[in-house]
């Protein structure tokens, strides 16, 4: 296939797929001013499978980093009006959202913690009624990335700028199965698989996951009563499936807020906000995080933590085997929608209700009650490696080895 022909296929998957535009829909994209070409392409196979208008808001990043660097902290404090309440306005309605994730993993380095801190925390008060819609199942939303020239060289500093964009081109190809004989197939049958090992962990009920391996992960994750592991894709509330994530390889559930203990050690940087957070730590007892550090990005690790109570606790435990379509690259991306799918990881933050029974629709203080942790951040970073070893425990107290050498024993 010629480039455009993937590309193409590629925007017809996170249509069909990725968000299952229904007709007479509205699709909001958020998209890097980089990244107009590929927004164009999913705006064009939406159109063609019925939407009644697509929306799309560009941003700039280069021009946020003139804003962190220039303005003063009072003006992150404060999110636009009209720039939430066009978010809010459209979820209402029932639109589906497509995000455009291609950030320079550096882009922010440098900047001032306490405007991005004030920024994330401003914006999240603002998009509330998006996330709270999001949470409920009521909105189709899908994460994508395309290249852009700054990540592409950070992943491929060897080369120059446009082979590397053409490289990163070529591994998320790949990465979404595009290179498959009938990608939208290909997707189907890796649904199936999924949905297999996680029926598996939900019919066994286990109480608790002990992860360990060699870079010193040491650590055991409480699970909540009626767990639900998740993989693949998602079904709104009106019935519409579709992926959150592409490319995904992980089943996921919500760990017990208070119930983690143990030190977990990173196996990938960490992008968080433009900084990159490296060879960092973290020591949890009774699900808090009590000590933690970094080699690179300290700041912005602290940063993290400091972002609300249930930051320093873990809202997320996903499973991916070492042996995957996108660790089988050996490639680095520096971008989590990638890296995560390479490798085991946790998120710092909120749960999502739907990864324990009935959950969908509890109030946050009921959610808790169940375990699940509340934040307005969710955080994922990478620990999985290649020796990774997780042991499941069973209430009777018996005990399952479901990883062995990174990857799935059952």
């Amino acid at each position: 296939m010629s480039f455009q022909d993937k590309l193409q296929k590629y925007a017809e998957l996170v249509a069909r797929l990725g968000v299952n535009i229904q007709k007479d829909q509205e699709l909001v994209i958020r998209a890097p001013i980089e990244c107009a070409e590929f927004a164009r392409a999913v705006a064009e196979s939406a159109y063609k499978l019925g939407a009644k208008e697509v929306i799309v808001h560009y941003k700039d990043e280069k021009l946020m980093r003139m804003k962190y660097l220039n303005a003063p902290l009072e003006v992150f404090e404060s999110y636009p009006d009209w720039v939430g309440e066009s978010e809010n306005y459209y979820a209402k309605r029932g639109a589906a959202f497509v995000m455009i994730a291609a950030t320079d993993p550096e882009i922010f380095k440098g900047v001032d913690s306490a405007k991005l801190a004030a920024s994330t925390k401003a914006g999240h008060i603002a998009l509330k009624p998006f996330n709270d819609l999001r949470d409920l199942n009521k909105i189709c939303w899908n994460i994508v990335s395309v290249p852009t020239p700054a990540w592409a060289k950070k992943v491929f500093p060897d080369c120059d700028e446009q082979t590397a964009v053409e490289k990163l081109w070529e591994a998320i190809f790949k990465a979404v199965r595009i290179d498959q004989p009938n990608p939208v197939q290909a997707w189907e049958d890796h649904k199936r698989t999924l949905f297999t090992k996680s029926q598996y962990l939900n019919e066994k009920q286990f109480a608790s996951l002990h992860f360990k391996n060699s870079l010193g992960t040491d650590i055991t994750v409480g699970m909540p009563e009626n767990y639900i592991f998740e993989g693949g894709g998602d079904i709104t509330s009106d019935g519409v499936y579709y992926f959150p994530n592409m490319p995904t390889e992980e089943v996921f559930s919500m760990p017990h807020k208070d119930k983690v203990n143990g030190t977990v050690v990173s196996s990938m940087p960490l992008n968080y906000q433009g900084t990159l957070i490296s060879e960092f730590s973290l020591t949890f007892k009774d699900g808090v995080v009590v000590d933690y550090s970094a080699k690179e990005g300290y700041e912005a690790l602290k940063r993290l933590l400091d972002t609300d109570e249930g930051a320093k606790m873990l809202g997320e435990v996903a499973l991916v085997p070492y042996k995957s379509p996108i660790s089988d690259m050996g490639i680095l991306f520096y971008n989590t929608l990638f890296d995560e799918n390479a490798s085991c990881h946790f998120a710092l933050g909120s749960a999502y209700p739907s990864c324990i029974k009935d959950g969908v629709g509890l109030s946050k203080e009921d959610l808790k009650k169940r375990g699940g942790n509340d934040s307005i951040t969710h955080v994922d970073f990478m620990f999985g490696t290649s020796d990774m070893k997780i042991v499941a425990t069973e209430k009777d107290g018996n005990e399952v080895t479901i990883f062995e050498n990174g990857n799935w024993a059952i």
